[in-house]
C-alpha cells in the first residue's frame, strides 16, 4: 500500500490518508458571512471524493478580517450554526474536517469596512491605504482569534488553522517589508512574531488540547530584504512548541516574479520540517499522484495539500489509488464505477 493512502493520527484526530484539500477561497457566501447550500455541496463533494483533511476556505475572525464580502466568516454565534451543517456533513462522509482562521489587514477590498495593518502601507497600487493599528487594536483581533476558535469547537471542527500567509495580516506582521512598527510588534524578528506567538496563545485557550492546530506560513516573499527561509526556520522555531503542523506555501505580500513549476514550494515544507522538527505539509502544483507519493515516502513533508486539482476533479483520491496500486473502497453508491 501506497505512503499516501496511510492514516496519519495527529493528536486525536485520525486522518484517512495524507491528502488535505488546500483551504480555497470560494466567494459565494452572503454579505454577512454566512455559508450556503454551494459550500454544503462543494466540501461534501471532496468528502465523499476520499479527502482525508478538508481545509475550509479562510474564514474571517471579524468583519473587517474579510478579503471580499462574499468571504466566509466566524464572528458570531450565528455562523455558528450554519457551518455546523459543513462540518457534520462531510464527517459524516469520512473526511476531518479542519478551518482556516483568517484576517486580510491591508488586503480587505470591503469597501465599507476599516482596512487595517501593522504600518500605513498598502499592499499594491489598487489597494487602500490602510489605517496603522494601535496596541488596543491589536489586543482586539487576538481577542477575536481565540473567539473563533472557540465558536470552531463548538461548531465541531477537527483541526484549526491560523493563516499567516499570503500578506494577510499575520503574514504583514511577520515581514519587515510591511511593518515597519517601532514599538513591540516592529523591528526585531522577535517583536515581528509577537502577534502570531499571541495569537497562538490565545487559540490555546479555547481550542482543546487534544485537537490539532496548524499554521500557515509564506517561506520566502520572493523579495529582497523580506521573508526568506532562514527567516521563517527562524520563526517556526519561535513557534513550533505550541503548534502541531506548519502548512508551508509562499508569496502573497506584494506583486513579486514567482518561478512556478509542479511541486515549486514543496522544498521549503522539506526545509522547515528537517531544521525545526515538526510535521508539514507540502502544497503548490502537485496534482500526480506518483509527486504525492514521492514527497510523503521520502519524509519531505507529511501531508500534501492539494488545491486548483481538487477543483477539477473531486475524486482525484479515488481515481488515483489505482495508479499507486493501492486498492481503496469507494462509495457503495459509485462501486460500479470504480
Amino acid at each position: 500500500m501506497s505512503l499516501l493512502y496511510t492514516p496519519i493520527k495527529i493528536k486525536d484526530v485520525l486522518m484517512r490518508n495524507r491528502v488535505m484539500m488546500s483551504p480555497m477561497c470560494m466567494y459565494s457566501a452572503s454579505a454577512d458571512g454566512m455559508p450556503n447550500d454551494w459550500h454544503l455541496v462543494h466540501y461534501a463533494t471532496r468528502a465523499v471524493g476520499g479527502v482525508g483533511l478538508i481545509m475550509q476556505e479562510a474564514t474571517a475572525v471579524e468583519s473587517r478580517g474579510r478579503i471580499t464580502d462574499r468571504d466566509l466568516g466566524i464572528w458570531n454565534d450565528e455562523q455558528v450554526q450554519e457551518l455546523k451543517k459543513i462540518v457534520s456533513l462531510c464527517k459524516g462522509h469520512g473526511a476531518a474536517m479542519g478551518i482556516q482562521l483568517a484576517h486580510a489587514g491591508r488586503k480587505c477590498e470591503v469597501a465599507t469596512e476599516d482596512v487595517v495593518a501593522p504600518s500605513p502601507i498598502k499592499a499594491g497600487e489598487n489597494y487602500k491605504m490602510p489605517r496603522e493599528l494601535s496596541v488596543d487594536d491589536i489586543r482586539c483581533i487576538v481577542t477575536s482569534f481565540g473567539m473563533a476558535a472557540k465558536r470552531a469547537d463548538e461548531a465541531g471542527y477537527d483541526i484549526v488553522e491560523i493563516h499567516a500567509a499570503h500578506g494577510y495580516l499575520i503574514h504583514e506582521f511577520l515581514s519587515p517589508l510591511s511593518n515597519k512598527r517601532t514599538d513591540q510588534y516592529g523591528g526585531s524578528l522577535e517583536n515581528r512574531v509577537r502577534f502570531l506567538n499571541e495569537i497562538i496563545d490565545e487559540v490555546r485557550k479555547y481550542w482543546p488540547d487534544n485537537k490539532p492546530l496548524f499554521v500557515r506560513v509564506s517561506a520566502d516573499d520572493y523579495i529582497p530584504g523580506g521573508i526568506n527561509i532562514d527567516m521563517m526556520v527562524d520563526i517556526v522555531n519561535q513557534i513550533k512548541d505550541r503548534v502541531d503542523a506548519i502548512d508551508v506555501s509562499s508569496g502573497g505580500l506584494l506583486s513579486a516574479h514567482i518561478d512556478v513549476y509542479p511541486g515549486y514550494q514543496i522544498k521549503y515544507a522539506q526545509e522547515i520540517k528537517s531544521r525545526c522538527n515538526i510535521k508539514t505539509v507540502a502544497v503548490g502544483l502537485i496534482t500526480a499522484p506518483e509527486m504525492a507519493e514521492e514527497i510523503v515516502s521520502n519524509e519531505r513533508a507529511d501531508m500534501v495539500a492539494l488545491g486548483r486539482e481538487l477543483l477539477r476533479n473531486p475524486y482525484w483520491v479515488l481515481q488515483s489509488a489505482g495508479r499507486l496500486h493501492t486498492d481503496v473502497s469507494w462509495p457503495v453508491q459509485y462501486e460500479r464505477a470504480k
